[in-house]
């Protein structure tokens, strides 16, 4: 017990001092392709951050020996926009909120494009609900419709690269770690330093999920709690360290550009991989995730559509997960 509680410090700090770095290079990753704020977030760091999670669902439905393994990776492809829609924007808004004074900030508002996110939420919820009612019937030919997500993220990408107008932070971009007295660092330092932070991210976050499986049985947990409940948590923590690391910066528009792109990763790579391997029919607690994700999207569309979002209104989003999760353990605890 006492190796498991050191190798779950030792890849949780792992995962966020690799986060510093991979946000560095990422940010200059994008000023060397001549990108906005916006298109750096959504494509650039939310691909490179979402591999590991997808990497999981891939081994699970692909490799997996029986029918429970393979549910390991349907229940992450729904795992993973639960969290990122609850707690990942409650950690923007704690953050922002915390941190006002040091950022010399008058209010609370959310700087971001607001039209834009509220367009990113109605996608991400269209392509969802698509997908969640997929998961409630059967028919022969369902697996082929994984390719038709897999067009669907294409054309995110493509839209996003298409319409991005924004220019970088205001800030100016802080050296590159590997190169802390070069100006203007070369194209091959940049993919070196976002490379290796990428990969230690993978390999924490891995090691880190392994842990808190390792909590699970010492605790005597369900194993369903810890595959519903812990893992997904663990598995979208880089994200959410992104984010936090983002917002700390002052940076709020590339830290909910990446969440929100890290969402349209998960509704449609790790979907399609399941909808090829798998049956793709989901159980009560599955339906439930689905329909909680449902609602935190929903009012996250509502917010930005509006408009001039207070951090604090982002908090109570949170809360959605604690209810996920209580549902989670009371379910599997009947008996």
């Amino acid at each position: 017990m006492l190796l498991t509680c050191f190798l779950f410090l030792v890849s949780a700090g792992a995962i966020y001092f690799a986060c510093e770095y991979f946000v560095n290079g990422v940010e200059w990753f994008g000023r060397k392709l001549n990108l906005g704020a916006t298109a750096t977030g959504t494509v650039l760091a939310a691909f490179g951050t979402a591999l590991p999670e997808s990497a999981v669902t891939f081994v699970a439905v692909m490799f997996g020996k029986t029918p429970e393994a393979r549910d390991i990776g349907v229940g992450a492809a729904l795992g993973g926009p639960l969290v990122l829609a609850t707690i990942a924007y409650a950690v923007v808004g704690f953050a922002l909120y915390l941190g006002r004074k040091r950022l010399n900030r008058p209010d609370t508002r959310v700087r971001v494009d607001n039209k834009r996110l509220a367009r990113d939420q109605s996608w991400f919820l269209a392509i969802f609900v698509v997908k969640v009612g997929l998961g409630l019937i059967a028919f022969a030919w369902k697996p082929w419709l994984g390719v038709l997500f897999l067009l669907a993220y294409v054309l995110y990408v493509w839209r996003e690269m298409r319409d991005d107008t924004s220019a970088p932070e205001d800030e100016e971009l802080e050296a590159l770690t590997f190169r802390p007295n070069d100006a203007n660092p070369s194209m091959g330092w940049v993919m070196l330093q976002t490379g290796l932070a990428l990969l230690v991210i993978a390999i924490a976050s891995r090691t880190f999920v392994w842990q808190l499986e390792a909590f699970g049985e010492f605790f005597h947990l369900s194993p369903h709690i810890v595959a519903l409940v812990l893992s997904p948590v663990a598995t979208e923590l880089p994200e959410t360290v992104n984010a936090l690391i983002w917002v700390r910066q002052g940076k709020e528009r590339l830290a909910l550009a990446n969440i929100s792109g890290a969402m349209m990763i998960q509704a449609t790579i790790p979907s399609s991989l399941a909808l090829f391997a798998t049956p793709w029919l989901f159980d009560t607690p599955l339906i439930v995730a689905g329909v909680i994700t449902a609602v935190a999207v929903v009012a996250l569309w509502a917010m930005f559509r509006r408009g001039a979002v207070e951090a604090r209104w982002l908090m109570p989003i949170g809360l959605l997960y604690g209810v996920f999760a209580v549902f989670v353990g009371w379910y599997f605890g009947r008996g």
